[in-house]
């Protein structure tokens, strides 16, 4: 987190000198303490991110690839003048252990358009498809595979 506040600190000043370097060093060193203070910030935060960025990375591609598709099909769901919503609710249990993991599921299938998570508790989710070609493999999407492989301890 300190190297990302001094990273920061460089860029917003867009130029390098030792005097600029020097009152980086300081300022990231003092937000860094603030965090730990004020929002309960560890190192081990950082240990558990770095060691997740693989799959956190990932996951965000899949997420983005994923938004996109479905924008594509509900405009063209949109589009095409024969089709009446038949909206559909759908409830399955994610198999996630933690409730990070299923809040996250839970944001990523809100996120995607024509769908809407209406209820997460623990591993459980009730979502509103927009047609009931859009529910499908919902226990079994590249958000649950990749959210299984996260380690969710910090």
């Amino acid at each position: 987190m300190p190297l990302l506040f001094f990273i920061l600190w460089i860029i917003l000043n867009g130029r390098m000198t030792l005097e600029i370097a020097l009152f980086g060093i300081a300022i990231s060193a003092g937000i860094t303490f603030l965090s730990y203070k004020a929002i309960g910030y560890t190192p081990e935060r950082d240990l558990f991110f770095l060691r997740n960025l693989p799959v956190i990375v990932r996951y965000i591609a899949a997420l983005i690839a994923e938004i996109i598709k479905a924008a594509v099909a509900v405009i063209r769901y949109a589009m095409d003048p024969s089709r009446k919503p038949e909206p559909v609710i759908v409830e399955f249990h994610s198999g996630l252990p933690t409730n990070q993991q299923n809040v996250l599921l839970a944001n990523s299938i809100t996120l995607t358009p024509g769908t809407y998570t209406l209820f997460q508790e623990g591993d459980h989710f009730v979502v509103h498809c927009l047609c009931e070609e859009f529910s499908g493999g919902m226990t079994d999407s590249v958000f649950v595979k990749l959210l299984g492989k996260m380690h969710m301890t910090a």
